[in-house]
């Protein structure tokens, strides 16, 4: 499991300094096994946590995205609108964990937010990289703030249903688009 996070880690670091290669491995968005790897992380950080006194509780709460999700609205919105709801639940999850880990005072908490922080990164890069037809880059303004929570252990379930909701269900809608053109299915 560390391995694939690693080679995830330096996939995202690589193509952060070379602007003509897309930073999102194809595989990502066509392959739901990679998706359910990379999620792993948050299996990965809970187990982490049994061994870190004191690290459940934040000192300073997490701003959350509302994270669930309607399928009669999901299903109405354009790829780009799903892209962008996702783009900046992702943002504000990076901003939440990143504003707590510079609250906390507990060594072991830190090395956890860092860690969720580095895999909403490569999720961030992923999912900002992806090159849509028409992507007019619109913000979707339907992410609202639903709520905060101190519990490290909630921030994590919550991010791990962003991962299984609407990044998910963005990757299903990119099936036939992305997964056929790129790999000459069409």
């Amino acid at each position: 499991m560390a391995y694939s996070r690693l080679l995830l880690l330096l996939i995202g670091v690589i193509t952060s300094h070379l602007p003509e290669v897309q930073a999102a491995p194809i595989d990502f968005w066509c392959y739901s096994l990679n998706r359910r790897v990379m999620a792993n992380m948050i299996e990965e950080l809970k187990d982490n946590m049994a061994g870190c006194v004191g690290s459940d509780t934040l000192s300073s709460p997490v701003q959350l995205p509302k994270v669930g999700l309607s399928m009669a609205e999901w299903e109405n919105k354009t790829i780009q609108q799903k892209r962008s709801e996702v783009i900046r639940s992702l943002e504000m999850f990076r901003d939440g964990v990143h504003g707590a880990k510079n609250q906390t005072t507990v060594e072991c908490q830190t090395r956890l937010l860092e860690q969720l922080g580095t895999g909403i990164a490569n999720y961030l890069l992923i999912v900002k990289r992806l090159q849509l037809q028409n992507d007019t880059g619109t913000p979707s303004h339907s992410v609202v703030q639903s709520s905060s929570q101190t519990s490290l252990n909630k921030v994590l379930d919550m991010f791990g249903l962003l991962l299984k909701g609407k990044l998910e269900y963005l990757a299903i809608d990119l099936q036939d688009s992305v997964c056929k053109v790129e790999h000459g299915t069409t």
